[in-house]
């Protein structure tokens, strides 16, 4: 028997468990052109629901997700049937991404987006050497690290969270600043940002201390420069079941459970 309801178009892992969520979910809903749907239904872990959130920027098109990976921590409990009701009483939540304009030492220039964080990684035995500023001021002349990110409220859950970075509420305007393994200065543990800064990251030293640009799937290398700002002309809206919103979410993950 099918539930068909609105337009719906899935989209799944590669993993057999997310394939066979995918032929049950498809034959009970029907599975519609992504152009043309009303929401896309990402099947798989949290590596799955960037990348759908990513495929659809600039879309609109909400996404919900269910969980048929790992982790999940961005994804609602799956269930084959009672979708049609489920997405009736999702609860939105909307980010904004991360806008990357990185320079290598060739001088090409390379836009990204990131929903969760960008990182900038040393590529050598040695430590980086990195330069902050934020909104034009020099804020920290030397880093020396394994590297520094700057995260989304989103994001603040993933890379930040374990580099020892704070986790922030979705609606907070904020944005991490979290060294990764800093070395010097020895103390110095991060920032939190307004989420209109505009931060801009120096590579010194860049051909003795190699480092790359990363912006969740985009990869740099070599970069010299990398400016990073929120990117407010772009909505990115997740659907949650209520009770299991992302707010709760990263509510719960800041008292351990």
């Amino acid at each position: 028997m099918t539930e068909r309801s609105r337009a719906i178009a899935f989209v799944a892992s590669e993993t057999p468990e997310a394939q066979a969520a995918l032929a049950k979910l498809a034959e009970r809903y029907g599975n519609a052109e992504p152009a043309k749907a009303e929401v896309v239904v990402a099947l798989g872990g949290d590596g799955l629901m960037l990348q759908t959130l990513h495929r659809f920027l600039g879309t609109a098109t909400p996404i919900y997700g269910m969980n048929r990976g790992s982790v999940g921590f961005l994804m609602n409990e799956f269930r084959e049937r009672g979708l049609s009701r489920r997405l009736d009483a999702a609860q939105r939540s909307v980010v904004h991404p991360l806008s990357m304009r990185a320079i290598d030492k060739d001088g090409r220039e390379v836009h990204a987006r990131a929903i969760n964080e960008v990182s900038l990684l040393r590529r050598s035995y040695q430590a980086a050497k990195l330069r902050i500023s934020v909104d034009g001021q020099v804020r920290l002349t030397e880093l020396v690290a394994d590297g520094v990110l700057l995260a989304t409220p989103a994001g603040s859950t993933a890379y930040n969270l374990s580099a020892n970075g704070p986790i922030l509420p979705l609606d907070a305007p904020l944005l991490a600043l979290t060294p990764i393994s800093a070395f010097r200065p020895r103390r110095w543990r991060g920032a939190l940002l307004p989420d209109h800064a505009q931060v801009t990251i120096e590579v010194l030293e860049s051909e003795k201390r190699p480092v790359s640009a990363v912006a969740d799937h985009t990869q740099i290398e070599n970069v010299v420069s990398v400016a990073i700002a929120i990117d407010r002309t772009v909505d990115l809206v997740m659907l949650h079941d209520p009770g299991h919103s992302l707010d709760e979410r990263i509510l719960r993950e800041q008292f351990g459970y």
